[in-house]
C-alpha cells in the first residue's frame, strides 16, 4: 500500500498473503463449513424419513412389477422374487395402444400448460396492477373456485362439451382444466411483489401496457412460470377422473385411462397392476429430475413466504 493511501485511511490493513479478503487457507475454508448443530442433525434425520416414505412405494412398486404373477400374492414380505422377469411390462404393453396413449398424454399435457400458463398470467397480472369497477368482487369469485370440488363441476362441463361436440377431442380433455385458481393466486402474489418503478420506468419510456407485461414483468417471472407450469403439466398428466368421462374412443385416451381400461380386461394382477404404475409415473420421474432446479426456485419465488 502506497504513504497516500495510508495516509488517507490509517487504519487500513496492509494486505499480507492471505490478501486483503481475509484469512485463507485451510482455517479459512473451515470457518465456512456449516457446523453440524443438533438442529441441523434433527433436520437432516427429519428428511431422511420422509424420502424414506416417499421412496418405499416407488421401490415395492417396482419390485413387484418385476415378480413372476403368482409371486405377488405372498403373505411373507419379499422384495425379490425368485427370478426377476419383464412378462407384466411386455403384457401390459401388448394389451393396449400404450405409444399412442402417451403421445395422448404428452400433447394434451403440453398444451393444457401453455395454454394455463399464458391465460393465468394475463389474468393475474390484470388483478394486481389494474383498477377497475368490481375487481374486488371478481378476485373474490376467482379464489373461490379453489374451494369448489372439481367434481362438483363434472356434470356441468360435461354437459357443455356435449353441446359443443368436444366429447372424444383433445380439446374436450384440455379446455376445462385451463382455467385454474390456484395458479393465478400465486402468480397475482408474485406480481405484486414486483417493484412498480421497473413498469413505470419503462411507461416513461414510450412502453405501453402490453410491451411493459411482455418485456419487464413476464422476464422478471421466470422462476414461478417454470414453477406453475411444471405442477400443471404434472397435474395433467396425472389427471384421470376428467379425461376418463369424455373420452370413450381409445384413440383419444390419455396414458392413465388407457391403462385402467387394459387391467380391467385381466382383473387384479398385481404385477401388470404395478407395472402400469410404473411405465405412467416414468415421464413425471423424469420431469422432475430435469427440471428440479427450476421446481425449487419457482416455489422460493411464488411470493407465497415471506413476500
Amino acid at each position: 500500500m502506497s504513504a497516500t493511501a495510508k495516509a488517507v485511511n490509517p487504519a487500513a490493513p496492509s494486505a499480507g498473503p492471505a490478501g486483503p479478503a481475509g484469512p485463507a487457507g485451510p482455517a479459512g475454508e473451515a470457518d465456512r463449513r456449516p457446523r453440524w448443530t443438533p438442529g441441523r442433525v434433527a433436520l437432516l434425520a427429519a428428511a431422511l424419513v420422509l424420502a424414506a416414505l416417499w421412496v418405499l412405494p416407488l421401490a415395492w412398486a417396482v419390485a413387484t412389477s418385476l415378480k413372476p404373477e403368482n409371486e405377488t400374492t405372498r403373505t411373507s414380505l419379499e422384495w425379490i422374487g425368485s427370478q426377476i422377469t419383464f412378462d407384466a411390462y411386455e403384457k401390459v404393453w401388448a394389451s393396449g395402444d400404450l405409444a399412442r396413449w402417451m403421445l395422448n398424454s404428452a400433447y394434451i399435457s403440453v398444451v393444457t400448460t401453455a395454454l394455463t400458463v399464458a391465460t393465468c398470467a394475463m389474468a393475474a397480472y390484470g388483478f394486481s396492477r389494474t383498477a377497475f369497477r368490481g375487481r374486488k368482487t371478481l378476485y373474490g369469485l376467482v379464489l373461490a373456485g379453489i374451494m369448489v370440488p372439481p367434481q362438483v363441476l363434472i356434470a356441468p362441463l360435461f354437459a357443455e362439451m356435449v353441446s359443443l361436440g368436444l366429447v372424444d377431442t383433445y380439446w374436450g380433455v384440455i379446455l376445462p382444466q385451463v382455467a385454474v385458481p390456484a395458479m393465478m393466486f400465486i402468480l397475482v402474489k408474485f406480481f405484486e411483489g414486483v417493484p412498480r418503478e421497473l413498469e413505470e420506468a419503462a411507461h416513461v419510456d414510450g412502453a405501453g401496457r402490453w410491451r411493459v407485461f411482455w418485456t419487464v414483468v413476464l422476464p422478471l417471472s421466470r422462476p414461478v412460470l417454470a414453477a406453475v407450469a411444471i405442477f400443471t403439466f404434472i397435474q395433467t398428466w396425472n389427471n384421470f377422473l376428467w379425461p376418463f368421462l369424455v373420452t370413450t374412443d381409445p384413440n383419444a385416451m390419455t396414458l392413465p385411462v388407457g391403462l385402467v381400461n387394459v387391467q380391467s380386461t385381466y382383473g387384479a394382477r398385481y404385477a401388470q397392476v404395478m407395472a402400469s404404475l410404473v411405465i405412467a409415473g416414468l415421464p413425471l420421474l423424469l420431469v422432475f429430475a430435469f427440471f428440479q432446479r427450476q421446481i425449487v426456485r419457482g416455489v422460493a419465488h411464488t411470493g407465497l413466504a415471506g413476500q
